[in-house]
């Protein structure tokens, strides 16, 4: 954490929140234990993937990727009490502009959730040397602007049938593991269980990466950011008003 002033715990007066991600596992590499612990509380939480993975295992072609992706995202979200939608947007080649905009806007008016939820968009991630994914790069923007869009009756006409209306309800949007992390949610031992498991869950795409530990992974990164935020355990998000 890079942020130099004193975090704050992030609210947690509400009752339903999208996260909204590039990938199947995006979310399983810190967000998913302080989903665990939201839905422990009663929350509503819905996981939508914008792609459905299919270029993240080199082994594997696409055609047989995207489903195997797509199961262990679903047996992830499972594990921490959420449900999982999939956006059939193309892994690796996500663009800024109008399709994906649409596509957000129209998931954030059916869902109507009042918080937001992602991963880090800067170009390092939080205590990383590396340059983040282009589709995380790209992903942060348009979410951003597409909660705008969500509630401009005068943005996306079309889709305002059928009973969608426009949603103003958003409060604010969470991004993960970000440098610029100002708030943190406090994680109970429970929580960050849950959200190793949900990590363990994605089997397959696990073991194509080279010499990750994915058992001491979380902890450590739950221990470091319970170090900067004050308590036992935590994770840490840069949140953007809406």
């Amino acid at each position: 954490m890079t942020n130099d002033s004193a975090p704050v715990p992030l609210p947690e007066d509400w009752t339903r929140a999208l996260a909204v991600v590039a990938h199947p596992d995006d979310l399983e590499f810190g967000c998913s234990s302080a989903i665990a612990r939201w839905t422990r509380q009663g929350k509503e939480v819905t996981e939508l993937m914008v792609t459905r993975g299919e270029a993240g295992i080199d082994s594997l072609a696409p055609r047989e990727c995207a489903p195997l992706r797509m199961a262990e995202q679903r047996a992830s979200a499972a594990v921490v009490g959420a449900d999982v939608e999939f956006l059939d947007f193309p892994d690796g080649l996500l663009e800024y502009g109008l399709p994906l905009r649409r596509a957000l806007a129209e998931a954030i008016r059916r869902h109507r959730p009042e918080v937001i939820v992602s991963i880090n968009f800067r170009e390092h991630f939080a205590g990383g040397s590396g340059f983040n994914h282009a589709d995380h790069r790209v992903l942060g923007p348009a979410l951003l602007d597409a909660v705008r869009d969500a509630a401009n009756r005068w943005v996306f006409t079309e889709q305002l049938t059928d009973g969608l209306e426009p949603w103003s309800g958003v409060r604010f949007v969470a991004f993960g593991a970000s440098p610029r992390a100002a708030h943190f949610v406090e994680l109970g031992e429970d929580d960050l269980a849950a959200g190793v498991a949900s990590l363990d869950a994605h089997e397959v795409y696990l073991a194509n990466l080279d010499g990750f530990d994915q058992k001491s992974f979380l902890p450590q990164a739950a221990a470091m950011a319970g170090e900067w935020a004050g308590v036992p355990l935590a994770t840490g998000f840069e949140v953007f008003e809406a």
